[in-house]
């Protein structure tokens, strides 16, 4: 039987999904080796750390691998209570996630809606746009000064009645830049008290720039901040996806109503536990990633690039219109670095190394810059 010509087309999903290009991750070394036959790759494309987890979180893993068939403390009772320790805050103040991404998620979903406004930059961390799209929040993303410097005027004047949440990652990623601390202080003080101010700090541990403050030092200045961080970067758990953020004790408890229950797994809360503990291994990814960092800066220089300033344990280097062909040469030689959209398209990010990988990208860029 034909269909009545009024009956429509049933969707398989919200309208407002349609406008939505899915986070691509940087290639996975297994990929290139299907793709063009290459072996031994070098992946220096999701800022990871290479010397690896502290070898106690190794050993927190192996201990409670053979409970994995029980469900995780729901509220992370000990991470939460080390955790309010070492950062002086309530044990209410701490909300934990499925790596930070998923508290990016969840604060965009307690605190705005389809008739509210949020900001973010560009560029900046994809997550913020992708969570706001996702949530069908009208939001405006401010570009970037120079397209690399947060502009915190520009995201001032972006503020509307209805302006209710704004994101802000400092260092930044991509542009592995940051704000400076009398720039930070004055935009907490004059964002209007009904705005969520949300500071992505997930690179902290590698800022060293005089004049940078993380935000958990601010909170005086405002009650509605959030800080975001992560143990993917620093502390090498990216696999075992656990991230954290101190919130007023309210909002906590909005985003706990929000959130799908056991959303941090056990084996990922004894990693990060054991991993605090062992401060002597990340002061030491923290003292490589600083000395790899200046190396790679000054190398890059010598061959007529310019880095931006970098806090992170990555570089963002323009290539202008060479960017393409060198991203695609350098895969050719077993190199995996991320290609990056509008506005810094002619630039190409490049996580931080061994110095084993740096000298081998190093080597590579010689032939093609």
């Amino acid at each position: 039987m034909a269909k009545p010509e009024t009956q429509l087309e049933p969707r398989w999903a919200q309208a407002h999904l349609d406008d939505i290009v899915p986070y691509e991750p940087g290639k996975p070394p297994e990929l290139l080796a299907r793709e063009r036959g290459i072996a031994n790759a070098v992946k220096l494309s999701a800022n990871e750390n290479p010397l690896g987890p502290s070898p106690a979180a190794i050993a927190a893993v192996r201990a409670v691998a053979s409970n994995v068939h029980r469900y995780p403390d729901d509220q992370a009772y000990n991470l939460r209570a080390r955790l309010a320790r070492m950062l002086g805050v309530e044990p209410t103040e701490l909300m934990f996630g499925h790596g930070s991404n998923e508290l990016i998620d969840l604060l965009t979903r307690t605190i705005v809606g389809p008739t509210d406004h949020a900001i973010c930059g560009v560029p900046s961390f994809a997550s913020y746009a992708l969570s706001l799209r996702a949530a069908h929040v009208p939001f405006t993303e401010v570009p970037l000064r120079g397209r690399l410097f947060w502009d915190l005027d520009a995201v001032l004047a972006a503020v509307r009645p209805e302006t209710r949440l704004i994101f802000i990652d400092n260092p930044n990623n991509p542009t592995s830049t940051h704000v400076p601390a009398t720039t930070l202080r004055a935009f907490l003080r004059d964002v209007p008290k009904a705005v969520t101010v949300v500071v992505d700090e997930a690179y902290i541990d590698f800022a060293e720039a005089s004049d940078y403050v993380s935000s958990l030092t601010l909170r005086d200045l405002r009650e509605r901040l959030v800080v975001v961080r992560t143990f993917s970067k620093a502390h090498a758990l990216a696999a075992l996806r656990v991230g954290y953020a101190v919130a007023p004790a309210p909002l906590v408890g909005y985003v706990n109503r929000a959130r799908l229950p056991f959303n941090a797994n056990a084996v990922g809360q004894a990693a990060a536990l054991a991993s605090l503990d062992d401060t002597a291994h990340l002061a030491e990814c923290v003292r490589a990633n600083r000395q790899e960092r200046a190396r790679m800066i000054a190398a890059l220089r010598d061959l007529g690039v310019a880095p931006a300033p970098s806090q992170t344990n990555f570089v963002t280097v323009p290539f202008g219109a060479s960017a393409g062909p060198v991203y695609d040469g350098l895969l050719d030689a077993g190199l995996i670095v991320r290609q990056l959209g509008p506005p810094i398209a002619d630039c190409l990010r490049i996580s931080i190394g061994s110095v084993a990988e740096n000298d081998r990208l190093l080597a590579a860029l010689s032939k093609l810059v």
